[in-house]
């Protein structure tokens, strides 16, 4: 009989996605583990395999339509086999379909509306939903895992605090809510409503066909994201750009020096990938670098392990791969992964691990111009560095009594100044600088 797959988790987190493309049509025989979908998550497409075989009867989803986890995208039959535990529950519930009470069981196989199901759901659940402004405090739980994005420990603070997640606005991938989040909305402090408010508050656009064509095109979902994501890290970290320059003469001899030696291993010695070195060894001598603020318990998380995610430029939007345990590769090494992680963004092929777990950010735009930018830092980071393009300088030589030409690396830090000094800030570059400078402090300290 047939037998409703549901989208799997895809990711820490991730509660939906855009569908970008789908790989089955209906008359199609798919196999177990057999890929059926492509989906957008946060700045990543990952493809979703089918959990059943069997011949496809129907598919509830469309391009560029939003798919949630728990969500049914395909109904297959002709002796379909589940993978896990969704089809034998289909099997086992034959005759719970015509429950009106079984708000959760799958819907009949001859109702051709998936949006009509929804809506009748939703009917249902209307009247527990909207009794109030202030529901019960027992209200937040309710069906939270599939409604609510918000991890166990936000959900036990938020009882402590009777407030109601449903009143929230999440800050987080996909409108998760955090304990800053429900820290915010208690208190009513400054940004409690911000996240959501950004887009409401916007004043509405002018026709601008009164003075020529237009055209309206859908944002992807990466641009969806990246305007969320920046828009609400503005809203909520306040952020100091330090400014400095490190005379990169010796690091780029190394560099062309070496750079051969890296080639036989498949990779190119790029300034980015000798920075990840210099970046990951100063992220262990300033802790609170690679660290993130906890606001909802009043605590800094220090992180033991140092991953570090770069910038990548594509044509899809910009992409943040994140190299993990970074402090314990070679230069060689991280060479070789860059290249890797960055052709994997460039084709659309990152993961959500590939995208996660990043403690501090690199962004590099030397190769493309420009003497100076103030990089956003996006929580629960605390800092990010840019770098422009480095140039010949005439610098100042004390022994020689005279100018001399250099080559000079523009570095611009933005840090969170909830945890980070200026004076902090000041130091973590200027060793930055003199690693640059000095290579082999790289040696000594690293």
């Amino acid at each position: 009989m047939p037998t409703d797959m549901k989208l799997p988790e895809v990711g820490e987190g991730i509660e939906a996605g855009t569908v970008v493309a789908v790989l089955v049509k209906e008359g199609d025989r798919v196999e177990i583990d057999q890929p059926v979908m492509e989906l957008e998550t946060d700045k990543a497409v990952v493809e979703v395999p089918s959990s059943v075989a069997g011949v496809v009867e129907k598919v509830h989803v469309q391009v560029n339509a939003e798919a949630r986890i728990g969500q049914v995208v395909l109904t297959v039959g002709e002796g379909a086999a589940a993978a896990g535990g969704d089809g034998a529950e289909a099997e086992e519930k034959p005759a719970e379909k015509a429950d009106a009470s079984a708000d959760e069981a799958p819907a009949p196989k001859g109702e051709p509306e998936p949006e009509a199901k929804a809506e009748r759901a939703e009917a249902k659940k209307a009247p527990a939903a909207e009794p109030a402004a202030v529901p019960p405090a027992p209200a937040p739980d309710t069906g939270a895992p599939r409604l609510i994005p918000a991890a166990p420990s936000v959900r036990r603070l938020a009882r402590e605090l009777d407030v109601d997640l449903r009143a929230v606005v999440g800050s987080g991938v996909l409108g998760r809510v955090s304990a800053e989040d429900v820290q915010r909305y208690a208190t009513g402090g400054p940004g409690a409503t911000r996240p959501g408010a950004v887009a409401v508050e916007a004043p509405p656009l002018p026709d601008f066909s009164r003075w020529g064509e237009t055209e309206r095109v859908a944002m992807s979902g990466i641009r969806k994201v990246t305007v969320r994501t920046m828009a609400q890290a503005w809203a909520n970290v306040p952020m100091v750009t330090h400014f400095d320059e490190a005379d990169a003469t010796r690091f780029e001899e190394l560099r062309q020096r070496f750079k051969g030696m890296v080639e036989k291993a498949g990779a190119k010695l790029t300034p980015t990938a000798m920075l990840l070195k210099v970046i990951a060894v100063a992220l262990r001598r300033f802790p609170d670098f690679n660290a993130s603020i906890d606001v909802g318990t009043q605590e800094i998380v220090y992180k033991k392990y140092v991953n570090v995610g770069t910038a990548v430029d594509t044509e899809h939007g910009l992409l943040v791969p994140v190299i993990k345990q970074a402090d314990q590769k070679s230069v060689v090494e991280l060479a070789v992964e860059l290249g890797e992680i960055a052709e994997k963004a460039r084709n659309r092929k990152l993961t959500p691990d590939d995208m996660s777990g990043g403690n501090f950010i690199v962004s590099n735009l030397g190769g493309i111009g420009g003497t100076g930018f103030t990089p956003i830092v996006t929580p629960p980071d605390v800092a990010i560095l840019g770098v422009s393009r480095s140039a010949m300088k005439p610098v100042w030589d004390a022994k020689k009594g005279e100018f001399t030409p250099r080559l000079m690396m523009p570095l611009a830090l933005t840090y969170d100044h909830r945890l980070i000094d200026g004076a902090s800030a000041a130091r973590f570059v200027r060793w930055v600088c003199q690693a640059v400078e000095e290579p082999y402090l790289l040696t000594l300290e690293g």
